[in-house]
């Protein structure tokens, strides 16, 4: 098996990434820290890239990619993510494409051809989809030049508790050989930028931050004491604004509510949130993006990097719970430079839910001792612990639960007391939830492939797959693709409620020094400064909802940006005004048009 070339060199000048900018982007030059964004990526370095919402992050991975040879790879969270950003680089004729759960075994086949080939230049993934089957395999031979990470920030331990698999990217480059790494995000402290370099591995990075001072964005904090204050102020805001608006809410159950409630009020709106399946989360994302509906409410998942430049306003209905959240969320308005406003609806008990949640996520020394002594217990003489954290939970008093389980096993993890070991990637565990009915009358046409997979399943499994069975993926007609072939599929039907799978075979390895009942290697300091490291960041958007000086000020201040001034004349402070929460006393219209339209 060959192995990725290490990067080291100049590869190409920066008047060719101007020239390649101007070609197929159509802006004569950079902003001065895309300067030196480009520049280190040219001159063969990693790099760590902190610029907001807005300010050019991907043009800093996507000319350099176009300017020199060879495979460009770019680790993304989301579908959407990555389907805008294709979508946008194929109407600029850039030969770019995504490998996600949607494709068929025939579309990845063709994907992965034209990256053999050399026709691609640029290939967007999942981390989950680059360890399944022989993803990793694949690409080390194929040779990747550049490994890109978006939304870097789900990488670090101080910042935003993402999903398990960006802790792995460090593993994935190295399996790829350790090409040259950029890494991108909108909001890092100097902390979270440390931990970032850290975990990815990056070699003497050449780290830019800034651009943070959009000056085209006004910022508001409007007090609130109830729900029914908030409900108003935002339709008041949403009503004045002109084009384009998001109003972000902090749970699933939030984005009905606020949806419902800006129905009655006579504002189309549409909801955005993970609860949706993909078709239901597509037509509302296509609405906003086309207009049919000026108002999108989500969760904070959406618009990670949708390119809609028109937003005018973007509403908080809740404190988020770090000011890099917020900042990154609000930056989602004006990206076409024109000017644009930022509201954030605040109410001081926000912030226990807040609290709860930084509670729940840090381990509690008794808990984190429970969790070992049962590992201990379970364990077999090698020390291999057969079960998934779920398993292992239910092993727990119920009192404990998944929800403290979870941190704890992050805590032994962390201070290496045992190691995870990773399911099979053939064996999986599969449970049939939709009826025959709906599969008859869903899986037709084009949905012929998913339903034969079913139906291949029922084969190996018989009824059993209605309450749950072990299937191995290689069982599986080679027609399929194998593992690699099934596993989108399965994925598209579990986002469709057809059925549900895990993979099966993982469980926890416990240090040989487990066997001495009186070893447990925890850090508890660092456990209280990580929780601590939270309730900071927390602290730092309360100061920021109840400062009297310049919010811009506050914000520059807090991600360390050099162009701080004291003054912008451009947030609710600096212009000497004082927001007080609508009430119904305030908004007869709304009160009216609510009870017409019940």
């Amino acid at each position: 098996m060959s192995t990725a070339p290490t990067p080291r060199g100049h590869f190409g000048t920066l008047e060719q990434a101007r020239a390649t900018l101007l070609r197929y982007f159509g802006y004569p030059d950079f902003r001065p820290p895309q300067i030196r964004a480009v520049e280190a990526v040219l001159s063969g370095r990693d790099a760590l890239i902190v610029l907001p919402t807005g300010g050019g992050k991907s043009l800093c991975f996507q000319v350099p990619a176009l300017v020199r040879d060879g495979l460009t790879i770019v680790i993304s969270p989301l579908i959407s993510l990555m389907k805008d950003q294709v979508e946008t680089l194929a109407r600029r004729g850039i030969e770019a494409a995504y490998i996600n759960s949607t494709l068929s075994v025939s579309e990845v086949a063709d994907r992965m051809a034209r990256a053999r080939d050399g026709s691609l230049r640029l290939l967007y993934l999942a981390p989950e989809r680059m360890e399944a089957g022989r993803m990793l395999q694949q690409l080390r031979t194929i040779g990747v030049v550049l490994l890109t990470v978006d939304e870097a920030h789900c990488i670090s331990e101080w910042g935003h508790d993402f999903r398990p698999s960006y802790r792995r990217i460090g593993y994935i480059r190295e399996q790829l050989g350790s090409p040259q790494t950029v890494a991108l995000t909108a909001t890092a402290t100097p902390e979270v930028r440390r931990d970032i370099a850290r975990q990815l591995l990056l070699r003497q990075p050449e780290v830019v931050v800034g651009g943070f001072d959009r000056t085209n964005l006004t910022y508001h904090v409007v007090p609130t004491r109830t729900q029914r204050d908030k409900d108003l102020t935002a339709i008041e805001w949403l009503r004045d604004a002109p084009g384009a608006a998001v109003v972000y809410t902090p749970t699933r159950k939030a984005v009905e509510r606020v949806t419902a409630v800006l129905l009655r009020g006579r504002i189309k709106a549409t909801a955005y949130h993970g609860g949706l399946d993909d078709r239901q989360r597509q037509r509302a994302q296509d609405a906003f993006m086309e207009e049919r509906s000026r108002v999108i409410v989500a969760t904070s998942a959406f618009g990670m990097g949708i390119d809609k430049p028109d937003v005018r306003l973007v509403v908080h209905h809740s404190m988020p719970g770090t000011l890099e959240s917020y900042y990154q969320e609000a930056g989602r308005a004006g990206r076409d430079g024109q000017a644009s406003t930022c509201v954030l609806l605040h109410s001081y008990p926000d912030r226990f839910t807040h609290e709860y949640f930084i509670n729940s996520t840090h381990a509690e020394r008794p808990v984190v001792e429970l969790v070992w002594r049962a590992l201990r217990d379970q364990a077999d003489h090698e020390g291999f612990v057969s079960l998934t954290p779920e398993a292992l939970a239910a092993c727990l008093p119920s009192k404990i639960g998944e929800r403290k389980t979870g941190p704890a096993l992050r805590a032994l993890l962390r201070a290496g007391a045992c190691a995870e070991e990773l399911p099979s990637l053939h064996q999986v565990w599969v449970r049939l939830i939709a009826s025959p009915g709906r599969i008859t009358r869903e899986l037709t046409g084009a949905r012929a492939t998913d339903r034969d997979v079913l139906r291949a399943l029922w084969r190996v499994a018989g009824a059993a797959l209605e309450t749950g069975a072990a299937v191995d993926l290689q069982g599986l007609p080679q027609r399929f693709g194998g593992t690699m072939g099934l596993v989108p599929i399965l994925e598209r039907l579990e986002a469709q409620q057809f059925l549900t799978w895990t993979r099966r075979g993982g469980g926890f390895r416990l240090d040989p020094r487990s066997r001495d009942a009186s070893w447990l290697p925890v850090d508890w300091n660092a456990i209280a400064r990580r929780r601590q490291a939270d309730l900071d960041r927390l602290e730092a958007v309360q100061r920021y909802a109840q400062t009297r000086q310049c919010r811009r000020a506050f914000v520059l201040r807090y991600f360390g940006d050099p162009g701080v001034r004291s003054q912008c004349d451009a947030c609710d402070r600096c212009l000497g005004l004082t927001a007080s929460p609508a009430t119904a006393e305030d908004l007869p219209s709304t009160r009216s048009r609510s009870r017409r339209s019940a």
